[in-house]
């Protein structure tokens, strides 16, 4: 039996990257359509799935060596997304206002890289 723990790092880490995925998607959706429900929802538990992946990022692990290889990997993951992320709201003038539309579309990229490196290593661990 797998061991409760490591699958509540993996569901911390699913939920963190659809969370930032749909809030990437939604900056770069059109005013004029409506924004698809289930992607508002997702974003809207970002705040909670970052506070989550934090704590789990800076929680103590003892398993099996397996299991600890693949929770250490896992909270470094955790904490890459929890980075981009920082960098992402200030790029996109969520700290301070940006008048560069550049930094905004660079900050996107940045965080949407950080989101493919994390969804290819996170499906290793199926």
């Amino acid at each position: 039996m797998k061991d409760q723990r490591v699958q509540a790092f993996r569901g911390a880490v699913d939920g963190l990257i659809e969370s930032l995925e749909a809030t990437v998607r939604l900056s770069r959706w059109s005013e004029r359509e409506a924004k698809p429900p289930p992607l508002v929802q997702s974003a809207a538990q970002l705040g909670e799935r970052l506070g989550t992946a934090s704590r789990l990022a800076t929680s103590r692990f003892h398993g099996t060596a397996a299991e600890v290889g693949k929770v250490d990997a896992m909270r470094a993951v955790l904490r890459r997304l929890d980075e981009a992320y920082v960098v992402y709201r200030k790029g996109v003038g969520l700290v301070e206002p940006v008048d560069d539309a550049a930094s905004v579309e660079d900050a996107t990229t940045a965080l949407e890289t950080a989101l493919v490196d994390a969804t290819a290593q996170a499906s290793g661990w199926r």
